[in-house]
């Protein structure tokens, strides 16, 4: 064993960062090097102190927040009692991974960083700033820098002479043995495991609740261009509570056509049952699968063979091709100077793994199993935003599903996975149960209800606004304020030319509810993708949407004309004069 220790750390919010970590961890293992590869939360940050060389590979999320699964960390290294030596001993690096048009690029790496100089630590190389933008990715930045970092790291842990770097050509071992049975097991519950539909404690990520579809309805016209679904769950029994801001994840699963299809091209047999084996003693199990397995479920609801494959896939590939052309290709994609070439085979036009495995037959069919989970990564769950509010609808967690279907270069369209497997679900045709869990989201209301409020949701971003509206709405019939809402309150005067939904419920019953006149507000519906005004008494709550003719938001004593552009990303509000009262 390798004497020369090395620890990659991450914080991943999508699965970049941890990609990165664990290709820092695959080239440490080529130069002999014992490598750990831990996402921050999982790793007992009081060990710190013990470890001598340390690489940080941080996402930053939202407005320069850090990803979930580094939230403890974040708030344990900044404590203010840590002493100024704390980490003297340790040796360390910072990769940051951001997006150069938002405000607070890599703000979490760069904080990280500066922390970590402030506890004593020594920086092998100022950090590094990837960047999404960048015509060839985050790993414009990420090959020089990781040049430079092996440079120092060989100067501290330099490779044993009688050993020397294992050849890039060379696979390293798989993470796991896929150990096949002969036998199905008699008694085998797959589904999901963890997930109950009775949780002793709150649903979580390894627990997620498995929710019963209740409605699953179509909220936009059939001619208008987004299929837009308000779905809705019952969670009674589950434990969950939530606000208006909240976030709701969701866990898909690959369609039943596509599972078919993998599991052909790699020559697997989908009825086929294994068990896992980690072939290192710090490596866990995958808690989402259950043991055994059988290789549909692994398939179906763990391998997101629907996503993009990362510049990693075809490293892992091409080192797994035994056919002289197809290797030469991946070894060319997978190559640094190759990135312009992958950008245009597979980034631009969202070229699949199923797509990209069909175009290479002869590799996908001398694919081990063992490899499986080294080169696909995980089905990861998609969040949305809560669109219902407990006090309106108890027992009930609605959202508002943009479905995605796009088309580019390729035959077949583009569509979201969790979007699609979620349209695709009837719950009149007979049970359908989700798993899912909540989470707190970044997105917090005023407390007092007389605190005014201009909100600007586009599209299916008016679905915290929905949740708020419906809050402020019982909140002020159940409490001794009551709320007044005005007959006369109309946010934007649109055609009534389809059905839309208002608040939860049909917009011909939102006059018998106190809310604005029902020809006047809908969300969405033909040709609208959400407009909403809901004031608090002396203050008003404005959702704006991506459509429709300019209308008039009537307040006490004047008039303001409302616009909306067509542009989903652009909504504009305009005040008498030719001011702005919110920009695109």
């Amino acid at each position: 064993m390798p004497s020369s220790r090395l620890l990659v750390l991450f914080g991943s919010q999508t699965g970049t960062a941890q990609d990165v970590s664990e290709r820092l961890g695959r080239e440490a293992r080529r130069r002999r090097l014992d490598c750990r590869v831990q996402a921050l939360d999982s790793y007992p940050v009081v060990n710190l102190i013990n470890e001598p060389l340390v690489i940080f590979v941080c996402a930053t999320t939202g407005q320069g927040d850090p990803p979930d699964n580094m939230k403890s960390f974040w708030r344990f290294i900044f404590r203010k009692n840590l002493p100024s030596t704390a980490l003297c001993q340790m040796d360390f690096a910072v990769l940051g991974l951001g997006d150069s048009s938002y405000t607070k690029f890599n703000f979490v790496a760069k904080k990280l960083h500066r922390r970590l100089l402030q506890l004593g630590g020594a920086a092998l190389l100022p950090v590094c700033l990837g960047d999404d933008q960048h015509e060839l990715g985050p790993d414009a930045a990420i090959d020089p820098w990781l040049h430079n970092l092996w440079e120092k790291v060989l100067e501290l842990c330099p490779v044993p002479f009688d050993l020397g770097v294992i050849p890039p050509e060379v696979p390293l071992p798989s993470k796991f043995t896929l150990q096949l049975l002969q036998e199905a097991p008699r008694e085998c519950s797959e589904g999901q495991p963890g997930a109950r539909t009775d949780p002793p404690s709150p649903p979580s990520e390894l627990q997620p609740f498995l929710a019963r579809m209740v409605t699953n309805q179509r909220v936009t016209g059939p001619s208008h261009f987004q299929d837009v679904r308000l779905i809705e769950f019952d969670i009674s029994g589950s434990g969950i509570s939530f606000v208006a801001g909240d976030v709701v994840l969701i866990q898909p699963e690959n369609t039943a056509r596509h599972v078919q299809h993998f599991c052909q091209v790699l020559g697997l047999d989908p009825d086929q049952y294994f068990t896992l084996q980690p072939r290192e003693p710090h490596v866990p199990c995958p808690e989402r699968l259950p043991q055994p397995c059988s290789v549909r479920h692994l398939v179906s609801q763990y391998l997101d063979i629907a996503s993009v494959p990362r510049r990693s896939f075809f490293e892992l590939l091409a080192c797994l091709s035994p056919h002289e052309l197809e290797r030469e290709k991946l070894l060319e994609f997978s190559s640094a100077a190759g990135q312009e070439a992958l950008h245009e085979y597979c980034s631009r036009p969202r070229r699949t793994i199923l797509e990209v495995l069909c175009d290479f037959p002869h590799t996908a069919a001398a694919i081990p199993p063992d490899y499986l989970l080294d080169l696909i990564p995980p089905v990861r769950p998609r969040a949305f935003s809560i669109a219902s509010s407990l006090l309106a609808h108890p027992a009930r967690l609605q959202i508002l599903v943009a479905v995605v279907k796009y088309q580019t270069r390729l035959k077949e369209p583009r569509r979201g996975l969790c979007s699609s497997w979620l349209a695709s679900l009837d719950p009149a045709q007979g049970p359908v149960r989700v798993p899912l869990w909540v989470r707190p989201g970044s997105l917090t209301l005023p407390q007092t209800p007389d605190t005014p409020v201009i909100m600007v949701g586009p599209g299916t971003g008016v679905a915290p606004f929905r949740a708020a509206v419906q809050e402020r709405v019982a909140q002020g019939q159940r409490g001794s304020r009551p709320l007044h809402l005005p007959r006369e309150l109309p946010v934007l005067r649109l055609p009534p030319a389809g059905p839309g939904l208002l608040l939860g419920g049909r917009v011909d019953g939102a006059g018998a509810e106190g809310l604005p006149d029902p020809g006047h507000s809908i969300l969405p519906g033909a040709g609208a993708e959400g407009v909403r005004a809901a004031p608090a008494p002396r203050a008003w709550a404005t959702g704006v949407g991506a459509a429709g003719p300019p209308g008039r938001l009537l307040l006490p004593g004047r008039q303001c004309q409302v616009h909306a552009s067509r542009c989903v990303r652009s909504p504009a509000v305009h005040l008498p004069g030719g001011r702005w009262a919110l920009g695109p």
